[in-house]
């Protein structure tokens, strides 16, 4: 059965009478559900495809048995105005709080002694502390590194606070390179670069850009104290990206559909876009729009971009991606009392307390459920859960001393293989703007030039550049509080 649409979406008409503008975002995660909303605000009637079951992208939650599971575990930072910003729009900031003030916990198990070796990431409590003396206490005491490194990341840290993350020049140049040459040993570069820059960029030192890890440290940790405290959902993220987001886009007056993929897209003699989309087995429709945001993936948008659309559009595929594993350990008692701890002389990098959101508190039964969060993962990625549960489950033993001799109830794996854009350097020439060479047609996605790595943030404001390119064209204000993040 084949059906054809010449009006998406709900919203109402121009103010002048004539036939609203249309448009058609292709993509139910962060960048397209952000583009979907900021387009209905304004105005615009909208229709929002996605080919899942449900909304979110990579940042979803499913059920195993009685809990809600997230298939990885997402923090944003108080930097990421885009995100929050967001959440605030869906009605879900709340479930999402932000620590009062950044507090990491750093448990070093690689010292001679074999004994988990407690060190903090944090900085000062007091407000009159400017940048970088927030965390010039956190630092000095830091164990983990000696007296020498210590002095040494503070040279380090000034020097990369006068680096402008927008040079090209720094795009391609890798990190540890550049860290070399300011003195960071190889224990400085795995007890603090890396253990923030792999969580945030997706890869170690060495494969990363220069401009991007330029972009993360100088955001969150050398332009405003608070602008690096940790926040995380309280909810399973499917409560927010997916519950909220669509409760948000029905009151926005956004149609979407699920479970439905676009699989052409053309240009109509008269300007409009034709985009052929399958909502099922047999089962076809075909939208006109004004306007059409595609925020799928990078080898998503090659397969759907017509001709001209860009320059160089092999392009997109040289984009690499890059996998995360996360580990999901339920024991049947108490063995973790922070709510996360990263790691170091581990294989495991960040372990989080999941277990009153999945819903593990609510059976009282004293059990605990933990995730183990692990970047740039590609050693992992393919391994059988049994190799992954014989290498990591005695790694928490000798990480949380309660954890030996407790029972473990389940264990189990999710995989995400092109979880991220790949922060090689050079990878900044290769991503495209939100505007393409074809009136009507844009792209988004965290992958796209947001000047952030692929992050939620980055997912957020490519949406909202997507948006205000097309809001623009068709001469509508756009000052949404989104907006105003980015």
């Amino acid at each position: 059965m084949t059906a054809t649409t010449t009006g998406p979406g709900r919203g109402p008409a121009d103010g002048d009478g004539a036939a609203p503008s249309r448009a058609v975002v292709v993509g139910g995660g962060l960048a397209g559900i952000t583009a979907a909303l900021e387009l209905a605000d304004a105005g615009v009637r909208v229709t929002l495809l996605e080919g899942r079951p449900r909304l979110g992208g990579l940042a979803f939650s499913f059920r195993r048995g009685d809990l809600t599971i997230d298939n990885g575990q997402h923090v944003y930072l108080r930097c990421c105005t885009a995100y929050s910003s967001f959440l605030d729009r869906i009605g879900a900031l709340h479930l999402a709080p932000l620590q009062d003030r950044l507090d990491v916990p750093v448990l070093d198990v690689g010292h001679p002694s074999g004994k988990p070796r407690l060190g903090r990431l944090r900085r000062a409590a007091s407000s009159l502390f400017p940048v970088p003396l927030h965390l010039a206490a956190s630092l000095a005491t830091y164990p983990h590194l000696s007296l020498a490194e210590r002095a040494s990341v503070g040279r380090a840290a000034l020097a990369l606070r006068g680096l402008d993350p927008q040079d090209p020049a720094l795009d391609g140049t890798d990190f540890a390179g550049w860290l070399r040459r300011k003195g960071q040993s190889d224990r400085t570069v795995e007890a603090l670069w890396d253990l923030i820059g792999v969580a945030t960029l997706n890869a170690p030192a060495g494969e990363s850009s220069l401009g991007l890890a330029t972009m993360v440290f100088k955001t969150a940790l050398l332009t405003d104290p608070g602008a690096a405290d940790i926040g995380w959902a309280h909810v399973p993220l499917g409560e927010l990206h997916d519950t909220r987001a669509r409760a948000a886009l029905d009151a926005a007056g956004v149609r979407t559909l699920l479970r439905t993929r676009a699989t052409g897209l053309r240009r109509a003699p008269d300007g409009t876009w034709q985009l052929d989309a399958e909502t099922g087995p047999g089962t076809a429709e075909q939208l006109t729009a004004d306007t059409v945001v595609l925020a799928v993936p990078q080898r998503e948008t090659h397969a759907l971009l017509p001709e001209g659309a860009l320059d160089e559009p092999g392009r997109l595929l040289e984009i690499g991606t890059a996998p995360i594993l996360n580990l999901h350990v339920v024991y049947d008692r108490k063995v973790l009392r922070q709510p996360f701890f990263a790691a170091l002389g581990s294989p495991v990098q960040w372990v989080f307390d999941r277990t009153e959101s999945s819903g593990l508190a609510a059976r009282g039964d004293g059990g605990q459920y933990l995730a183990v969060s692990q970047s740039a993962a590609q050693e992992d990625i393919e391994r059988p859960v049994a190799e992954l549960r014989a290498r990591y489950l005695p790694e928490l033993e000798r990480l949380l001393p309660a954890a030996r001799g407790a029972g473990v109830r389940d264990f189990f794996v999710t995989r995400e293989r092109t979880a991220t854009f790949a922060p090689t350097p050079g990878v900044g020439r290769l991503r495209p703007t939100a505007r393409t060479n074809t009136p009507g047609l844009y792209l988004a996605g965290a992958w796209t030039a947001t000047g952030w790595p692929a992050t939620m943030e980055g997912a957020v404001r490519s949406g909202v550049h997507a948006a205000g390119a097309a809001l623009s064209r068709l001469g509508r204000p756009h000052a949404s509080p989104l907006r105003e993040a980015v």
